[in-house]
């Protein structure tokens, strides 16, 4: 009988997945990896799996975009039929992706527990709707990874069980501990887009509420190209198909200096970010990695899911104001990057292989 089935369907899953799924590789613990194929670049997903030295997923249900009821329902769908050929006893997830609230839904109406990886998560804005799959996926979950001790007090004071917790630290920092090195090494980022360290500011922006408005979009680019105008850097803004298509849609002109490059692999994407000279993003997962890698961030939204990183120096709210967008930058340009890492020391793959009813307990750290 197969022990896990990691549920993924997005890049920023894979990447946060990959050290367990290394792990029960390594220390011969029985796994399937199932792609709902929720992120469809199948190019760019076979180059993350490749870079994070991953063998390619067992089986991907090519799921690819749609409403979020609709695409939800092609995943459950897909995930219970897979779920009852490989009759795992426990389905990982991670997060707070549709793929990741297929999984936790699937495997709650069958025989398998529920584990989810970042559990505790809360931006308590329930217009999001990964708060609602953050929500939903913690209270049907058996196993709770919560990543630092403010994401445990979350789930506590909604009633679920301390007995279930584990704080892990999060799996980004392993991930990160494992690639950055290499990407030092390898990368051809910043030679390829004619860029000195230091002196650019990335920008990633693909959140619903903000590119799927068209005042929200425009004011965003505008606070993004103000602030590089002002420290004289060129932004650079690796940008989403799906980003890209509405700019298009809404007649929006990228104003100079933010410039749009291809989306990048991870190996070019960490080198970018670990490179800049700070990071505009309304992505929960950059605010993480920004803050390992020493990066000041800005991030563009309301409020954040990861607070820590604002507790600890590394990260500032702008929402999508131009003014408060350059303000923002302006003030974490000073910051020196020696804050506090509060998500861990990269042996939270371990700690969740070893909270997990798998047969082969990890005696030494994944790596």
């Amino acid at each position: 009988m197969t022990e896990l089935a990691f549920i993924l369907g997005t890049r920023p899953e894979i990447i946060k997945l990959s050290p367990v799924i290394r792990g029960c590789e390594q220390h011969g613990v029985d796994h399937v990896v199932v792609h709902t194929g929720q992120h469809y670049s199948e190019s760019l997903d076979d180059v993350f799996f490749e870079q994070l030295e991953l063998a390619e997923p067992d089986v991907n249900l090519g799921v690819g975009s749609g409403p979020h009821g609709e695409q939800t329902g092609e995943m459950l769908r897909g995930v219970e039929q897979t779920l009852t050929d490989a009759a795992p006893d426990v389905v990982v997830v991670q997060g707070d992706t549709n793929s990741a609230l297929a999984g936790a839904l699937a495997a709650s109406k069958m025989a398998p527990e529920v584990a989810h990886v970042e559990a505790g998560l809360r931006s308590f804005d329930r217009s999001m709707p990964e708060e609602t799959n953050r929500v939903l996926i913690d209270h049907a979950a058996d196993y709770l990874f919560a990543p630092t001790a403010k994401s445990e007090e979350y789930l506590v004071r909604e009633g679920i069980s301390e007995v279930q917790i584990t704080v892990t630290g999060n799996t980004v920092v392993d991930a990160l501990d494992r690639i950055r090195d290499v990407a030092r090494r390898e990368s051809t980022a910043l030679d390829d887009l004619g860029l000195a360290a230091d002196r650019y500011l990335l920008m990633t922006a693909h959140r619903q509420e903000n590119v799927d408005d068209p005042d929200r979009f425009r004011s965003l680019l505008d606070g993004a190209a103000r602030a590089g105008r002002e420290h004289e850097m060129e932004v650079i803004y690796p940008i989403h198909p799906r980003a890209r298509g509405r700019l298009e849609e809404f007649g929006i002109d990228v104003p100079g200096p933010v410039r749009t490059v291809e989306p990048q692999d991870y190996l070019d994407f960490v080198r970018l970010l670990s490179t800049a000279a700070a990071v505009l993003t309304d992505s929960g997962g950059i605010q993480e990695e920004a803050c390992v890698l020493g990066i000041p961030c800005v991030t563009m939204r309301d409020n954040t899911e990861r607070p820590e990183t604002t507790e600890v120096g590394a990260n500032r709210l702008s929402s999508c104001d131009p003014d408060r967008i350059s303000r923002a930058v302006t003030e974490m340009l000073d910051a020196d990057g020696a804050w506090e890492n509060p998500y861990g020391d990269g042996d939270a793959a371990t700690r969740i292989l070893r909270a997990l009813p798998v047969s082969a307990e990890p005696e030494e750290a994944v790596r």
